[in-house]
Protein backbone atom coordinates (compact mmCIF):
# COMPACT_ATOMS: atom_id res chain seq x y z
CA UNK A 1 0.00 0.00 0.00
CA UNK A 2 1.44 3.50 -0.89
CA UNK A 3 1.96 5.84 2.27
CA UNK A 4 3.26 8.79 0.61
CA UNK A 5 3.99 10.44 -2.76
CA UNK A 6 6.21 13.27 -3.59
CA UNK A 7 6.28 14.59 -7.21
CA UNK A 8 8.58 17.18 -8.37
CA UNK A 9 8.84 18.27 -5.01
CA UNK A 10 11.02 21.22 -3.91
CA UNK A 11 12.39 22.39 -0.64
CA UNK A 12 14.01 25.41 1.08
CA UNK A 13 13.15 28.86 2.41
CA UNK A 14 12.17 31.97 0.52
CA UNK A 15 14.64 32.17 -2.09
CA UNK A 16 16.89 29.61 -0.76
CA UNK A 17 16.23 26.55 -2.33
CA UNK A 18 17.49 23.04 -0.55
CA UNK A 19 15.69 20.08 -1.96
CA UNK A 20 15.57 20.37 -5.69
CA UNK A 21 12.78 18.17 -8.14
CA UNK A 22 12.44 15.82 -5.94
CA UNK A 23 10.09 12.69 -6.28
CA UNK A 24 9.20 9.19 -4.18
CA UNK A 25 6.65 6.57 -3.48
CA UNK A 26 7.06 5.04 -0.56
CA UNK A 27 5.19 1.78 0.37
CA UNK A 28 4.34 -0.07 3.53
CA UNK A 29 7.19 -2.36 4.37
CA UNK A 30 9.88 -0.15 2.28
CA UNK A 31 12.89 0.56 4.35
CA UNK A 32 14.37 3.88 2.73
CA UNK A 33 17.50 5.75 4.16
CA UNK A 34 19.05 9.07 3.51
CA UNK A 35 22.32 9.69 3.25
CA UNK A 36 24.49 12.59 2.77
CA UNK A 37 27.11 14.84 4.15
CA UNK A 38 26.23 17.40 7.02
CA UNK A 39 24.54 20.35 5.64
CA UNK A 40 22.88 18.72 2.48
CA UNK A 41 18.97 19.00 3.22
CA UNK A 42 18.06 15.84 5.23
CA UNK A 43 16.40 17.62 8.17
CA UNK A 44 14.83 19.74 5.51
CA UNK A 45 13.78 16.50 3.23
CA UNK A 46 12.74 14.97 6.92
CA UNK A 47 10.62 17.81 7.83
CA UNK A 48 8.93 18.17 4.34
CA UNK A 49 8.03 13.95 4.91
CA UNK A 50 6.98 14.88 8.21
CA UNK A 51 4.17 17.17 7.10
CA UNK A 52 5.60 19.93 8.75
CA UNK A 53 7.42 21.72 5.70
CA UNK A 54 5.69 23.19 2.47
CA UNK A 55 6.94 22.28 -0.49
CA UNK A 56 7.90 25.85 -2.86
CA UNK A 57 7.00 23.38 -5.94
CA UNK A 58 5.69 20.11 -6.12
CA UNK A 59 3.58 18.16 -3.64
CA UNK A 60 4.30 15.70 -0.83
CA UNK A 61 0.73 13.42 -0.80
CA UNK A 62 0.35 11.13 2.49
CA UNK A 63 -1.80 8.48 0.47
CA UNK A 64 -2.76 5.94 2.43
CA UNK A 65 -1.59 7.48 5.64
CA UNK A 66 -2.84 10.12 8.08
CA UNK A 67 -0.03 12.73 9.72
CA UNK A 68 -0.57 11.70 13.59
CA UNK A 69 0.10 7.76 12.23
CA UNK A 70 3.66 9.17 12.11
CA UNK A 71 6.20 7.82 14.56
CA UNK A 72 8.77 10.12 14.53
CA UNK A 73 12.33 9.78 16.60
CA UNK A 74 14.21 12.59 16.33
CA UNK A 75 18.16 13.18 16.74
CA UNK A 76 19.41 12.88 20.17
CA UNK A 77 20.66 15.80 20.50
CA UNK A 78 17.15 17.88 19.86
CA UNK A 79 15.86 15.41 22.76
CA UNK A 80 15.43 16.18 26.61
CA UNK A 81 17.36 13.38 28.39
CA UNK A 82 16.77 14.30 31.70
CA UNK A 83 12.76 13.43 31.86
CA UNK A 84 11.43 13.07 35.46
CA UNK A 85 8.57 10.54 33.94
CA UNK A 86 8.78 6.88 34.14
CA UNK A 87 9.87 4.59 31.51
CA UNK A 88 6.17 3.62 30.92
CA UNK A 89 4.86 7.05 31.25
CA UNK A 90 7.15 8.11 28.26
CA UNK A 91 6.52 5.46 26.13
CA UNK A 92 2.52 5.81 27.09
CA UNK A 93 2.74 9.03 25.67
CA UNK A 94 3.19 7.66 22.70
CA UNK A 95 -0.51 6.94 22.38
CA UNK A 96 -1.90 10.40 22.42
CA UNK A 97 -2.51 10.79 18.64
CA UNK A 98 -4.30 8.19 18.83
CA UNK A 99 -6.82 8.94 21.76
CA UNK A 100 -9.51 11.45 19.40
CA UNK A 101 -11.69 13.11 22.07
CA UNK A 102 -10.71 10.98 25.00
CA UNK A 103 -8.46 12.92 27.44
CA UNK A 104 -7.08 9.05 29.34
CA UNK A 105 -5.22 6.36 28.31
CA UNK A 106 -7.40 3.25 27.97
CA UNK A 107 -6.73 -0.44 28.08
CA UNK A 108 -5.55 -0.69 24.35
CA UNK A 109 -3.29 2.22 24.93
CA UNK A 110 -1.79 0.56 27.70
CA UNK A 111 -1.57 -2.94 26.14
CA UNK A 112 -0.08 -1.18 23.06
CA UNK A 113 2.67 0.34 25.42
CA UNK A 114 3.58 -2.78 27.14
CA UNK A 115 3.90 -4.91 23.77
CA UNK A 116 6.35 -2.50 22.34
CA UNK A 117 8.45 -2.34 25.30
CA UNK A 118 8.29 -5.96 25.66
CA UNK A 119 9.65 -5.77 21.59
CA UNK A 120 13.00 -3.53 22.38
CA UNK A 121 13.88 -5.13 25.68
CA UNK A 122 12.92 -2.46 28.02
CA UNK A 123 9.75 -4.30 29.95
CA UNK A 124 11.90 -4.61 32.94
CA UNK A 125 12.92 -0.90 32.92
CA UNK A 126 9.44 -0.25 33.08
CA UNK A 127 9.10 2.01 36.24
CA UNK A 128 12.35 3.26 36.08
CA UNK A 129 13.11 7.44 36.00
CA UNK A 130 13.88 7.71 32.31
CA UNK A 131 16.87 10.19 33.10
CA UNK A 132 18.80 7.21 35.38
CA UNK A 133 18.90 5.09 31.99
CA UNK A 134 21.67 4.77 30.09
CA UNK A 135 22.09 6.53 26.26
CA UNK A 136 21.12 3.08 24.85
CA UNK A 137 18.30 2.84 27.12
CA UNK A 138 16.86 6.23 26.55
CA UNK A 139 16.91 5.36 22.52
CA UNK A 140 15.09 2.54 23.14
CA UNK A 141 12.81 3.97 25.17
CA UNK A 142 12.30 6.77 22.67
CA UNK A 143 11.74 4.27 19.56
CA UNK A 144 9.03 2.55 21.56
CA UNK A 145 7.60 5.46 22.47
CA UNK A 146 7.20 6.11 18.56
CA UNK A 147 6.21 2.78 17.30
CA UNK A 148 3.39 3.44 19.81
CA UNK A 149 2.20 6.39 17.82
CA UNK A 150 1.91 4.08 14.49
CA UNK A 151 1.19 1.19 12.63
CA UNK A 152 2.23 1.88 9.53
CA UNK A 153 5.87 4.51 9.41
CA UNK A 154 8.59 5.68 11.65
CA UNK A 155 10.79 8.20 10.65
CA UNK A 156 14.17 7.92 12.44
CA UNK A 157 16.55 10.74 12.21
CA UNK A 158 20.05 9.07 13.16
CA UNK A 159 18.58 7.19 15.64
CA UNK A 160 22.35 5.68 16.71
CA UNK A 161 24.16 8.99 16.47
CA UNK A 162 26.56 8.66 19.77
CA UNK A 163 26.15 5.03 21.04
CA UNK A 164 28.14 2.83 21.45
CA UNK A 165 28.97 0.88 18.25
CA UNK A 166 27.55 -2.51 20.12
CA UNK A 167 24.22 -1.07 21.31
CA UNK A 168 23.95 0.74 17.57
CA UNK A 169 24.45 -2.57 16.10
CA UNK A 170 21.67 -4.09 18.50
CA UNK A 171 19.16 -1.01 17.78
CA UNK A 172 19.57 -1.62 14.16
CA UNK A 173 18.89 -4.95 14.26
CA UNK A 174 15.55 -4.18 16.33
CA UNK A 175 14.63 -1.61 13.86
CA UNK A 176 14.87 -4.30 10.95
CA UNK A 177 12.92 -6.55 12.85
CA UNK A 178 9.99 -3.68 12.91
CA UNK A 179 10.33 -2.89 9.60
CA UNK A 180 10.05 -7.17 8.55
CA UNK A 181 7.88 -8.44 10.99
CA UNK A 182 5.33 -5.71 11.45
CA UNK A 183 5.66 -4.41 7.78
CA UNK A 184 6.05 -0.86 8.93
CA UNK A 185 8.03 1.64 6.83
CA UNK A 186 11.31 2.99 7.57
CA UNK A 187 12.67 6.50 6.89
CA UNK A 188 15.95 6.81 8.75
CA UNK A 189 18.57 9.18 8.02
CA UNK A 190 21.87 7.81 8.91
CA UNK A 191 25.72 8.16 8.72
CA UNK A 192 26.18 4.29 8.87
CA UNK A 193 26.78 3.53 5.13
CA UNK A 194 27.14 -0.69 6.71
CA UNK A 195 24.28 -0.46 7.90
CA UNK A 196 21.86 1.44 4.76
CA UNK A 197 23.24 -0.75 2.48
CA UNK A 198 22.75 -3.72 4.52
CA UNK A 199 19.22 -3.17 5.99
CA UNK A 200 17.53 -0.60 3.38
CA UNK A 201 16.25 -1.17 0.26
CA UNK A 202 16.14 2.21 -1.30
CA UNK A 203 18.48 4.67 -0.71
CA UNK A 204 18.91 8.61 -1.04
CA UNK A 205 21.59 10.46 -1.11
CA UNK A 206 21.01 14.08 -0.53
CA UNK A 207 23.90 16.50 -2.44
CA UNK A 208 23.52 20.14 -2.93
CA UNK A 209 22.18 20.78 -6.32
CA UNK A 210 19.51 17.48 -6.32
CA UNK A 211 18.57 14.18 -4.05
CA UNK A 212 19.91 11.30 -6.04
CA UNK A 213 17.43 8.23 -5.36
CA UNK A 214 18.27 4.44 -5.69
CA UNK A 215 15.88 1.70 -6.14
CA UNK A 216 17.94 -0.97 -4.14
CA UNK A 217 21.22 -0.75 -2.44
CA UNK A 218 23.16 -2.57 -4.93
CA UNK A 219 22.54 0.15 -7.78
CA UNK A 220 23.65 2.83 -5.09
CA UNK A 221 26.89 0.65 -4.45
CA UNK A 222 27.45 0.72 -8.03
CA UNK A 223 27.10 4.50 -8.91
CA UNK A 224 29.69 7.09 -9.19
CA UNK A 225 28.41 8.83 -6.35
CA UNK A 226 28.01 5.90 -3.93
CA UNK A 227 31.38 4.88 -4.83
CA UNK A 228 32.73 7.81 -3.93
CA UNK A 229 30.86 8.35 -1.15
CA UNK A 230 32.22 4.74 0.35
CA UNK A 231 35.64 5.11 -0.68
CA UNK A 232 36.09 3.34 -3.71
CA UNK A 233 37.46 6.56 -5.77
Amino acid sequence: MTLIKCNNVTLGYSSNVIVKDFSLTLSSGDYLCILGENGSGKSTLLKGLLGLKSPLKGNISFVGLKQNEIGYLPQRINIQKDFPASVYEIVLSGCLGCLGVLSFYGKQQKKIALENMELLGIRNLQNKSFRELSGGQQQRVLLARALCATKKILILDEPCAGLDPIVAKNLYKIIKKINTDKNIAIIMVSHDIGSAISDSNMIIHMQEDKPMFFKTPQEYCESLIGKRFLGGI
